[in-house]
């Protein structure tokens, strides 16, 4: 079931990068303090999430906090030093917080992973966002297909808030 607003974001284990080596930290904790923008990708470093979806939040971050946004997080199914690698390939590692999901146990816990092994990606999540308000959901941007960058853009995100 895709996690609806209302509801609370999943005590499961993800990945950040804390002193330059992976932590361990419960995603309810990460994201549970006040008003986070969550945008999920398929892949760090592929073409969509590379040259739109992470360029946008960075280019909307100002945008977002002036809204009262706290903290922007990223997730993807990789591990942290590639989330790490590519915060610091776009200039977020510092803004943005790099939430890893290696084994996809946060995108199968919100009901948004997706089966990408045509793709030869294996298991990921689909591309989405949500508004998170001190670890209750608010808002859910999800998709039409897992992949497409539409409806989860900055500049929807932005116009919901």
């Amino acid at each position: 079931m895709t996690i609806q607003p209302g509801d609370r974001i999943p005590d499961v284990p993800v990945r950040v990068m804390r002193e330059g080596k992976p932590a361990v930290v419960s995603a309810a904790e990460l994201l549970g303090s006040g008003r986070v923008v969550l945008f999920a990708v398929p892949g760090a470093f592929t073409p969509g999430c590379s040259k739109v979806h992470l360029p946008g939040y960075a280019a909307k971050a100002q945008d977002l906090a002036d809204k009262g946004v706290d903290q922007i997080a990223c997730t993807s199914v990789n591990d942290a030093f590639v989330m790490d690698a590519w915060g610091q390939a776009h200039g977020v590692a510092d803004m943005f917080t790099m939430m890893a999901d290696p084994d996809a146990s946060f995108a199968k816990a919100v009901g948004l992973d997706i089966d990408a092994t045509g793709l030869g990606l294996g298991v990921r999540s689909q591309r989405y966002a949500m508004v998170i308000q001190d670890g209750v959901v608010t808002s859910v941007f999800p998709e039409d297909d897992g992949l497409k960058i539409l409806n989860s853009a900055a500049e929807c995100v932005l116009d919901s808030l």
